[in-house]
């Protein structure tokens, strides 16, 4: 992909490269790696609504009742007891594809962290965890970001904690969403590495690993 403002650039770069390798151009962008891309007046809109009905699909969910909401909000995961999957490596497949499915889907970022620290140790609660996620994708296939053409290019940090978030390591939780001119570009969920002692103290931290994020990207700029 070539980006940029000034359209001669392009043009030489794409001749040294054809010259090289006997490229094909094929114009506007508009399908990459499972991103489709459509251009509005606002700016350039990124969404997976293909792959994430593909996911959808593949599960044999199609048919399934919808839920607004991707987890439950008092979730006992990592206390689940249940049987052991029939086939691990299906709940692998999938959380493999969830895990690419957030690069346009920043909701879904804290749905995948806790299903992917189960991956060791499968229960059948954690599949039908990941059959409620894809349920709500299915209510929302369509979900992505927008990347606005008009923007004053400044940096905004937003961050959240969950306290003692895992029971059983009482480690917590720090989700952070970083936004460059009103448009996201950065976010993450992940379990904090130590266990901190109050929920004020979890939120130092978090704040701390969510300031490290736009500053390097104020340098990266």
């Amino acid at each position: 992909m070539l980006a940029g403002n000034d359209p001669q650039p392009w043009k030489e770069f794409k001749e040294y490269l054809n010259s090289c390798f006997c490229i094909k151009d094929l114009g506007t962008l508009k399908y990459f790696l499972g991103i489709e891309v459509v251009r509005w007046p606002l700016g350039l809109f990124l969404c997976q609504r293909n792959y994430a009905l593909e996911i959808v699909d593949e599960c044999g969910l199609l048919g399934s009742k919808l839920v607004d909401f991707p987890i439950d909000e008092n979730h006992k995961l990592a206390l689940a007891k249940g049987q052991n999957p029939d086939d691990p490596s299906r709940q692998h497949r999938l959380v493999g594809r969830l895990i690419y499915l957030t690069i346009t889907r920043p909701e879904l970022c804290y749905a995948v962290c806790i299903l992917s620290q189960f991956m060791q140790a499968q229960k059948e609660e954690h599949m039908d965890t990941a059959r409620r996620v894809l349920r709500y994708i299915k209510a929302t296939p369509g979900y992505g970001i927008l990347l606005r053409s008009e923007s004053n290019l400044q940096i905004h940090a937003y961050c959240d904690a969950d306290w003692a978030a895992c029971p059983l390591t009482r480690r917590s939780l720090t989700g952070y969403l970083v936004t460059l001119g009103g448009s996201p570009v950065s976010w993450q969920t992940k379990k904090q590495t130590t266990v901190s002692c109050s929920s004020a103290e979890v939120e130092y931290r978090s704040m701390a690993a969510t300031t490290s994020e736009p500053v390097w990207l104020k340098s990266f700029l």
